[in-house]
């Protein structure tokens, strides 16, 4: 874990760089194993922002993450986040509402089998 959903206005751009952006973003705080990190994307077709303005957009990154990780460790990441998103729009953030947020999973009520670690891991060169 955890997952990065980037929930966007059917009329956001350059969706996968957003995508890769935060993924990035996650690995390099340390805080996101790459063997468990899942970034995707939903677009949303049919939605009102603000005063209806056809150029208004958003973006709402959830970020679900098992618990474990500090209050410290959380915000390091939704800054790395919100971050990312930023650089990835550039201009075109001044039509889009932008939000991170982290929900933390209550492990009892999840199931996980993470068949892709083995694979992973055989791929990472060890020095």
């Amino acid at each position: 874990m955890p997952h990065l959903i980037v929930e966007h206005s059917a009329n956001v751009e350059h969706v996968p760089r957003i995508l890769e952006a935060v993924h990035a973003a996650a690995l390099a705080t340390g805080l996101a194993p790459i063997d468990a990190l899942r970034t995707r994307a939903a677009s949303r077709q049919t939605y009102v922002i603000g005063d209806r303005h056809r150029d208004n957009a958003f973006i709402a990154l959830i970020a679900r993450l098992g618990p474990g990780r500090s209050a410290d460790e959380k915000q390091l990441l939704l800054d790395a986040l919100m971050d990312a998103v930023e650089a990835a729009v550039g201009e075109a953030a001044g039509h889009m509402m932008l939000s991170v947020e982290i929900q933390e999973i209550d492990p009892s009520m999840r199931l996980n089998h993470n068949h892709l670690r083995a694979h992973i891991g055989a791929r990472i060169p060890t020095i």
